[in-house]
């Protein structure tokens, strides 16, 4: 391959190092959720609850980046785990609405220290990851 097929080199993509980089921050994230009985994915929905306590699934969707055909059976697992009920507004049926319950609530507590200790593991200075953090977000239009 020559250079004008450099452009297909996996190493010149900007794509493959955020692609691998994410699923090994998520990797670090496994033990820590293992103990709380909560996937990555149930993870970042609980701290969008914590947070909110309570939210449309809509919105929920929406702040996670993730559509109902993925974001519909991790809500239906919290809920059978206990830590979230899900609900039809009183004022529009239309919308699903999804709040903590005491259980997903205190589990906060136990998850409190988790971001700190992820944050050890990456080989990043504080302000590396500032600058990754809002480059990120930067990309994702937020």
């Amino acid at each position: 391959m020559g250079e004008k097929n450099d452009c297909l080199k996996l190493e010149n993509q900007m794509c493959f190092p955020l692609y691998a980089a994410a699923r090994e921050v998520v990797k670090l994230y496994r033990p820590h959720l293992d103990k709380l009985n909560l996937t990555y994915t149930q993870y970042i929905a609980m701290m969008v609850l914590w947070e909110r306590g309570q939210c449309s699934v809509k919105e929920l969707g929406e702040k996670l980046c993730l559509d109902s055909g993925t974001l519909t059976p991790v809500v239906k697992s919290l809920e059978q785990k206990g830590f979230v009920r899900r609900f039809r507004s009183s004022e529009d049926e239309r919308i699903l609405l999804v709040e903590l319950t005491d259980s997903g609530r205190s589990l906060s507590d136990s998850a409190r220290d988790i971001p700190e200790r992820v944050g050890a593991c990456l080989n990043l200075t504080p302000e590396e990851g500032a600058v990754l953090h809002g480059l990120l977000y930067k990309i994702l239009g937020r």
